[in-house]
């Protein structure tokens, strides 16, 4: 029988705890909880498992594969993400090898020397740390843990000591409320400040960021940005939070009111194209551009 419950009864550092102590072997997926309109002996909503969320695997311990809901993990977006490969790149390796795996496509790029095999093994780390350390900041959700299963074989597995993500994670926490604190609504929206111009002069921003940049728009959620741009709620709350400090954004409530509501709808999603390759050098007309929508 699966081990199962709640995160707000068993965190998932404690989890990862159990995990690592035990040697376990098998694949934790987190859900969107669904309140069955009943109590539980202390009060609490109780819940039965809704929507994916999460999914983390496990081999003798360690920590091999994680992906969240609704993202694409597999190895080009893990790739582009990490800026191995231009979004040009990606797209055109998307339409070209459409059907092949993980495995065979990472031999393919390593054979046209578009990476090496040591930026695959340090992208897919990466974005599995990046995954993991975003679920340390979940407190409620239903749980389960299966024992013995796996992802399928034509995935690459990295794997990573729990210990170091535990004591990493621990560090995290602290930065993962305060973030939560202060941005605790990602259907909230952007929007430039007055004269953003001189603002941008002289600014340095990841390429991560001046993606985000390119969305601001009070149209567009901040969930729907960090959904176009394949990120975490926790990435896109670091990013919109230093864009915020910077004085580059402003937090505002979207331009269509009923958008919060129904973040959900697929008629809403305002954010359905696709992120456009972003260079420093053309801020000027992605501000004018964004603000003229």
């Amino acid at each position: 029988m699966p081990l199962q419950g709640n995160l707000r009864d068993f965190s998932t550092t404690q989890l990862l705890n159990l995990i690592n102590l035990a040697g376990k072997t098998g694949t934790l997926t987190i859900f969107e909880g669904v309140k069955t309109g009943e109590k539980d002996a202390v009060g609490n909503d109780k819940m039965t498992p809704g929507k994916e969320r999460a999914r983390v695997s496990f081999k003798i311990g360690k920590l091999i594969l994680a992906s969240l809901g609704g993202q694409d993990g597999n190895l080009v977006s893990v790739l582009n993400k990490a800026g191995k490969l231009t979004d040009e790149q990606a797209r055109i390796i998307r339409e070209r090898a459409r059907n092949t795996t993980d495995k065979a496509l990472a031999l393919l790029l390593i054979n046209a020397n578009y990476v090496t095999q040591r930026d695959i093994v340090s992208s897919i780390q990466q974005h599995t740390l990046d995954v993991v350390y975003n679920l340390l900041g979940w407190s409620e959700g239903p749980f389960r843990f299966e024992d013995n299963s796996l992802p399928s074989s034509d995935r690459i597995l990295v794997p990573i000591d729990l210990e170091n993500v535990i004591i990493e994670g621990a560090r995290r926490i602290k930065e993962i409320e305060q973030l939560n604190s202060h941005l605790p609504n990602l259907d909230m929206a952007l929007k430039f400040p007055d004269n953003p111009r001189e603002k941008f002069k002289g600014i340095h921003l990841s390429v991560e960021e001046w993606r985000v940049v390119s969305f601001v728009n009070p149209k567009n959620t901040i969930r729907q940005i960090a959904k176009a741009n394949n990120m975490s709620e926790i990435e896109i709350r670091r990013i919109v939070y230093g864009l915020e400090q910077a004085g580059l954004v402003e937090v505002v409530r979207p331009a269509l009111a009923e958008m919060a509501a129904g973040a959900g709808n697929k008629n809403q999603a305002s954010t359905a194209r696709k992120a456009p390759p972003v260079q420093k050098t053309v801020v000027n007309k992605l501000i004018d551009k964004i603000r003229s929508i």
